[in-house]
């Protein structure tokens, strides 16, 4: 079972790379099922609309995870209860549209479930994050619900989410780390099995400051002649997490990061 996770698609050009070449990837690495967080992908570079979804699934994504950002777009309250493909984190507060869980069919007929969690540290307020996790945990068993399971930890902080990584250890097949749109270095299989790495990294231009313009954000820190963050536009690196799984117990036999085009193409 080969699984592949993209980090946070971010604007137009993180949008192109992925509709343009993710047919392609499927094909070639004979992925499985695919899993995107969708937060910023918006053309401003915040939040995610109907249009954008629609596109992404069209064109491999599985399931689109989010975060903080995901109400940036005001209609993300309308149709997101309609998409259960698009996920918002478990923990938000109870009244929030959509769901931040679900169990979808791979192309083997696997039962594949996904799990949206937000960090609590220098993050939007939401429920406590390992308090939530410990009550999902109890409800649902990996090969009982699910033959796999893909957990997204949206936060801020590696020590949040690598705590969160050995508390998932044994019950999860991948937990991976988004929001910091910076690919980490330390991708591996912890002691029961499950494959971690802190961050995903970004899917869009590199060229930039997180996904962002350079000149703009550098005037933002200087307080001078600045607008609102907005993305930069060259071509996009796809970042991620490539992770080969074993039907048996549904946790991982082999990952590593995963990078395609743009700036990185030549670093990793």
């Amino acid at each position: 079972m080969n699984i592949l996770f993209l980090g946070d698609i971010v604007g137009d050009s993180g949008c192109i790379s992925v509709k343009e070449n993710l047919p392609k990837i499927i094909k070639d690495k004979s992925i499985d099922f695919v899993v995107a967080n969708g937060e910023n992908a918006a053309t401003e570079g915040v939040g995610i609309t109907e249009n954008i979804t629609n596109e992404l699934l069209s064109s491999g994504v599985d399931v689109i995870t989010t975060g903080n950002h995901v109400w940036d777009q005001k209609e993300t309250f309308d149709f997101i209860s309609k998409q259960k493909r698009l996920l918002r984190p478990l923990n938000l507060l109870s009244n929030s549209p959509g769901k931040g869980f679900g169990i979808y069919n791979s192309k083997k007929g696997f039962k594949i479930g996904v799990l949206n969690l937000m960090g609590n540290v220098f993050m939007k307020k939401c429920d406590d994050v390992f308090i939530e996790a410990k009550k999902f945990l109890e409800k649902n068993k990996l090969k009982n619900q699910y033959d796999f399971l893909i957990v997204d930890f949206h936060g801020e902080i590696t020590s949040e989410k690598m705590a969160m990584g050995h508390f998932f250890d044994g019950s999860a097949t991948l937990l991976v780390g988004t929001h910091t749109h910076v690919p980490t270095n330390d991708g591996r299989i912890l002691k029961n099995g499950t494959a971690y790495l802190t961050d995903a990294g970004m899917c869009g231009d590199y060229n930039s400051v997180i996904g962002m313009n350079i000149e703009n954000s550098i005037n933002r820190f200087f307080k001078k002649d600045s607008t609102k963050h907005f993305p930069a536009k060259g071509e996009a690196s796809l970042s991620g997490v490539l992770v080969q799984a074993d039907p048996k117990n549904g946790l991982a036999n082999k990952v590593n990061s995963f990078i395609f085009g743009g700036e990185l193409k030549n670093i990793y």
